[in-house]
Parts: structure tokens; C-alpha cells; sequence
């Protein structure tokens, strides 16, 4: 592994962006881990979170922040509705890069909008592990990798990150079939015995967090869970591979965004939106500067 870029921004703050959940508190988890492993990193002034579905929301984060100088990473795999709606909406953000001007007791701010986490080169890694760890000793030629999404009829992006990410393993020639699948829209995964044929089947949630989805809605909608309730699914669900369906073995994986190694996918979005912009800034210190503190780990 190539050594991480070191960085320091003690004049500019982080805002790390989650969907989060009112009735399942993984689903935030591995949001506030990444805040906190980069907080401690000591990379920026001010590092916070904020949530579609928990306290703090995406309204409210922007008056907890004082830095003028304001990252704004997506901890959300696709770059489809939320991204492209939602949170421009609920930050007033307007493209890449928006000013906001000063007012009363706060000077102007630049607010830069990064690429989602799972926009990231290495989300190919992530799945690949997975895939390896939820079905060790398996001869991935004689095995169906299934990349299970969202996906969703509001915006026609959202599938966009499956599909590529199936096409980016698929051309490596490792498993006997990759496929791209989904919980809401075509293909659906209820339809993964229909669309293989290899004997062993290797699931892998393409998900920020484990939650609702992955401990229940999947596995549902694959047919190791007989009904969705509040006594299905849970980390259970990963441990009691392989599941015989069909006459066939299926293996099934937690989600990718736990992995600890997320943390620095976060960081590279911040360093390639200053790749890009490499001279805008409204905080006399928030260019990069070399420090020992944000040494990937």
C-alpha cells in the first residue's frame, strides 16, 4: 500500500455527512467512527457529523461550525439522490464550491463539496475483501459474486456505482459471474437464483453501514431470513455461512463502510478536491501543510 499524502488543516473544518437511522443505530456507526479517528488525527480545526434521519440534521450542522474554511464529504456510496438533491438542498450548496457571505459575528465562508466516499478508487478493494473474508476457501471460479444496492426510480444515478463496480470486477476474470443488484429497482435481488448459475453464490451489501437493509431487508429478499421483524436479521445474519439454497452454497457479507481503512477514503476526497481546486481558500492557513498528524494509520 502506497503511504498516505500528509495534511494539516487546523484553520478548516470537516463535516462528514450520513444517512443514519431512527430505529437502528448502526446505521450511523461507521460515520462517527470516521469522525472520530480523523478528529483525533488531528487533521482539521473542527471536525463534525450530521444526518438525514438523526440529531444533528443536515440543517442545522452549518451554525455548530466556525471555521470559515468548510469540507463537506458524503458518506454515502453513490452519487444519486441524496448527494445530487438532499444535501444541496439542506446546505444551500450550489455546486463544487459555494461562498457564503458574512453576517453579523461570523465572516464569509466557503463551503467545498467533496465526492461521495463511495466515488473512491478503492471501493473495488473493499468489495474484493469482503467478498474473501464472507467466503474463505472458495475458488472464485466457481463462484457468482453478487453487488447488492439500493437503487431507486428518483434518480437514475443511483445505480450507477453497483454497475460499476460489477464491470470494474468483472473484468478482472476472478469470479465466474459478477452482477449488479438491487433492493428497489431492476435487476432485483429477489432474483439472484435466476440470474446464476455458478454453484456458490458470495452477497455483498454495497452499504456505508449494516442496518435495516442488510440485516433485514437482504436477507429477506434473498431467502436466508424467513420474515422481516424485529427478530430478524441482526450480525447474526453474517455468521452462519453458508446458507444451502437451491442446492447451491450462499455466502453473505456484512457492509463495506465499517472497514477501518474507510477513514482514509475520506480523507484522499478531501485531497483530490484540493487536487482539482488547489488554490481556492478563505482561511489564511487551510491550504495543506505537511504534519505528522494526519499520517494515514
Amino acid at each position: 500500500m502506497n503511504p498516505a499524502p500528509i495534511f494539516q488543516k487546523p484553520g478548516s473544518a470537516l463535516i462528514l455527512l450520513g444517512h443514519g437511522s431512527t430505529v437502528n443505530p448502526d446505521s450511523s456507526a461507521p460515520t462517527l467512527y470516521h469522525a472520530g479517528e480523523i478528529k483525533r488525527r488531528g487533521c482539521f480545526g473542527e471536525v463534525v457529523c450530521a444526518f438525514w434521519k438523526e440529531e444533528p440534521g443536515f440543517r442545522q450542522i452549518l451554525d455548530m461550525v466556525e471555521s470559515p474554511d468548510i469540507y463537506i464529504v458524503p458518506n454515502f456510496i453513490s452519487e444519486g439522490y441524496f448527494t445530487q438533491k438532499i444535501i444541496p438542498r439542506e446546505l444551500g450548496l450550489h455546486g463544487p464550491v459555494t461562498t457564503l457571505p458574512a453576517r453579523p459575528g461570523r465572516p464569509a465562508r466557503i463551503l467545498k463539496y467533496c465526492e461521495p466516499a463511495g466515488n473512491h478508487r478503492r471501493m473495488t478493494e473493499f468489495l474484493l475483501d469482503r467478498a474473501r473474508e464472507a467466503a474463505p476457501g472458495v475458488d472464485p471460479g466457481r463462484a457468482a459474486l453478487v453487488i447488492v444496492g439500493h437503487g431507486t426510480s428518483l434518480n437514475e444515478n443511483s445505480g450507477l456505482a453497483v454497475n460499476k463496480q460489477a464491470a470494474r470486477i468483472r473484468a478482472r476474470h476472478q469470479y465466474a459471474e459478477v452482477l449488479g443488484m438491487f433492493i428497489e429497482q431492476t435487476p432485483f435481488v429477489t432474483g439472484w437464483q435466476q440470474h446464476t448459475t455458478a454453484p456458490n453464490v458470495i452477497v455483498v451489501p454495497f452499504f456505508i453501514s449494516d442496518g435495516m437493509h442488510s440485516y433485514q431487508d437482504i436477507p429477506v429478499l434473498l431467502g436466508i431470513q424467513a420474515a422481516r421483524g424485529a427478530a430478524a436479521g441482526g450480525a447474526e445474519i453474517f455468521r452462519r455461512d453458508p446458507y444451502s439454497i437451491g442446492g447451491r452454497r450462499l455466502y453473505y457479507s456484512s457492509a463495506i463502510g465499517a472497514d477501518r481503512l474507510f477513514t482514509d477514503v475520506i480523507l484522499d476526497q478531501v485531497l483530490r478536491f484540493d487536487t482539482r481546486r488547489p488554490r481556492l481558500s478563505c482561511a489564511p492557513d487551510a491550504a495543506s501543510s505537511l504534519s505528522p498528524g494526519c499520517a494515514r494509520r
